[in-house]
């Protein structure tokens, strides 16, 4: 915006009054010279340098708009590509053999892509449970504990039930994802991944 300059020095020493405005009123140009010995292109952009970092409303509206409609845009490839399922029925792929793991103990596999890891855990004689190997809190990797019944998560002091995957204390709020198995000819089979929000 233009200043308004008390008359301190010389009238030559001042920048020029605007033409038919207030005579109190002077442009002043950011080097300090006469606005005829302006560049052009400060001629054809008369942009005050207080003015400079100045955002209309309509441009930051624009803005906005831009930025709504493209998280919006995001959050609808993110619904696509979860309603889409992935590779979550990857088919029945051989994990481990039943004779390798003892009662209590656990194993590490990845199912049903290869980034998706997963824990095998035999809770008795016959029975293997199989979930997610990631907390539902910040996918730090879970432990079993299977005297207690509990999956530990070391980063928070998160733990869920050995039995059902659900969330016993922590932060966690959601449940492992639970890994369907099969046991034929002595080898344990993972077939699909059931993904819970309860």
């Amino acid at each position: 915006m233009p200043e308004f300059i008390t008359p301190q020095a010389p009238p030559d020493a001042l920048p020029p009054a605007i033409p038919g405005g207030d005579p109190r009123l002077r442009v002043l140009t950011p080097d300090g010279r006469q606005a005829r010995e302006q560049p052009k292109w400060r001629r054809d952009f008369p942009i005050d340098t207080t003015e400079d970092n100045y955002v209309a409303r309509r441009d930051f509206t624009k803005f906005m708009v831009l930025i709504s409609a493209s998280f919006v845009a995001g959050q609808g490839w993110i619904a696509l590509k979860t309603l889409e399922g992935g590779d979550r029925g990857a088919g029945p792929r051989a994990i481990a053999k039943v004779d390798d793991l003892a009662v209590g103990q656990a194993a590490v596999f990845a199912y049903p892509g290869e980034h998706d890891t997963c824990l095998l855990v035999r809770v008795a004689d016959g029975e293997f449970l199989a979930y997610g190997n990631k907390c539902t809190h910040l996918s730090c990797a879970v432990t079993p504990d299977v005297a207690s019944g509990r999956l530990l998560c070391p980063c928070h002091h998160g733990s869920f039930d050995l039995a059902t995957g659900r969330p016993l204390a922590g932060p966690p709020r959601r449940p492992l994802n639970r890994v369907a198995l099969e046991v034929r000819d002595g080898t344990v089979y993972a077939t699909g991944v059931e993904e819970r929000t309860v």
